[in-house]
């Protein structure tokens, strides 16, 4: 099924108030509708090359997917994130000043009428459409687990001391499974893709309150960036914002959303 989409799109990443230095990497590919944001972890520059690394090689992974069949996309994408945590956790084994980096990682790609994710960490992508605004993807966080247990409230993971703690990351160990996740796209859809910078700063409804009265991509993140910098700017903070302008069908589609 064919499909002709146009969108808009803006990309930021910004230190924030109290670290020195930037461990996120994004990247925007529009002409291959592809967009990532990772987030680093390990200190000493290490979480910079992991997240750097990350960026590069899903990347280069899975430009030049568009007009392929959803689940040849969604290998793809899925391969390509493993290539990446095998990549990064081969140097984490032969230079012992980049034991223990990692990153997260947050793929979404632009196929046809639909979008595809793969995702690992607790960076994040949601979705803004008919003025309400949804997580797409699930963290792997100690507290997301503590949630789905029923041990915690969101409200009570927001405020945890382990709520920066994450059960998944891209080149910790040999291997990782990321999570996918496939939907349809619709006019004046809004994609965000964050690192837990922004969330952590910014709460779902105020996220929301941002994306209702902004509509240009640029305005939507340089308003993100400033409100977490305002609140606190405790983390590196990245934001894409991706909006669909049209989708024209050659014929009937179906909407699905898939995770695993």
């Amino acid at each position: 099924m064919a499909a002709s989409v146009k969108y808009s799109f803006a990309g930021r990443t910004d230190v924030g108030v109290i670290r020195s230095g930037n461990e996120d990497n994004f990247a925007l590919m529009p002409d291959d509708g592809v967009f990532i944001v990772a987030d680093g972890m390990g200190g000493h520059a290490a979480g910079e090359v992991a997240s750097e690394m990350a960026v590069k090689i899903i990347g280069q992974g899975i430009v030049g997917l568009a007009g392929q069949p959803d689940e040849d996309v969604a290998d793809q994408i899925r391969c390509a994130i493993q290539e990446a945590n095998s990549q990064i956790f081969q140097r984490t084994l032969t230079e012992t000043e980049k034991r223990g980096m990692g990153t997260t990682a947050t793929a979404l790609l632009v196929n046809g009428a639909h979008y595809l994710i793969g995702h690992v960490g607790d960076s994040r992508a949601y979705l803004f459409r008919d003025h309400r605004l949804v997580q797409l993807t699930k963290d792997h966080s100690y507290v997301q687990e503590q949630v789905d247990a029923g041990y915690l409230t969101p409200d009570q993971a927001r405020t945890h001391p382990y709520s920066n703690v994450i059960t998944r990351c891209v080149g910790a160990n040999a291997e990782v499974i990321p999570d996918l996740y496939l939907g349809t796209l619709r006019p004046n859809d809004v994609y965000l893709l964050a690192s837990d910078g922004l969330t952590g700063m910014l709460e779902d409804h105020e996220l929301n309150a941002v994306l209702e009265g902004e509509s240009e991509p640029e305005a939507i993140v340089g308003t993100l960036i400033m409100e977490a910098n305002r609140r606190g700017g405790l983390d590196n903070i990245t934001a894409i914002i991706l909006r669909v302008e049209s989708v024209r069908r050659t014929s009937g589609e179906t909407a699905a959303v898939i995770a695993g």
